[in-house]
């Protein structure tokens, strides 16, 4: 079974959150883990890393938070995935981080998955944060 890790699916979460409250203000990092049920550390783990790749920004002192620090419309879930996963990766062979395959010269089902992993990708920058708060109008009424 192909599986997203919590960090994707969490990061997500987190992400839609701030894109529902975008005009609001900040939005603190409890209530953001309280809303979808995630541990305040974890949580903030993800947010560094969210924040790192200019997704989100952070405001401290009291009424502080995080805040989207583009539009949802311009927030890809490929852009938060990349920021937290890294690319996609299929196999062990696609995995920048791995050592590598032996037979990865003539292997044939190497790209397959490398054709897979990029479809997947594209897809991922075809929906953003906006589309899914568009989804959940959809599915509240």
């Amino acid at each position: 079974m192909l599986r997203l890790s919590t960090k994707g699916e969490y990061g997500v979460r987190a992400m839609f959150e701030l894109a529902k409250d975008y005009r609001k203000g900040p939005l603190s990092i409890k209530e953001i883990a309280t809303r979808q049920g995630v541990s305040v550390a974890y949580l903030e783990q993800l947010l560094n890393k969210l924040r790192k790749a200019s997704l989100i920004k952070s405001r401290r002192g009291p009424g502080g938070g995080y805040v989207l620090d583009k539009k949802p419309a311009e927030i890809s879930l490929g852009k938060i995935m990349n920021a937290l996963e890294g690319p996609v990766a299929i196999t062990q062979c696609l995995d920048p981080s791995a050592k590598g395959c032996s037979r990865v010269k003539g292997c044939v089902s190497r790209l397959l998955w490398k054709s897979l992993g990029e479809k997947i990708e594209h897809f991922l920058e075809t929906i953003s944060l906006n589309d899914l708060l568009k989804e959940e109008k959809k599915i509240l009424g």
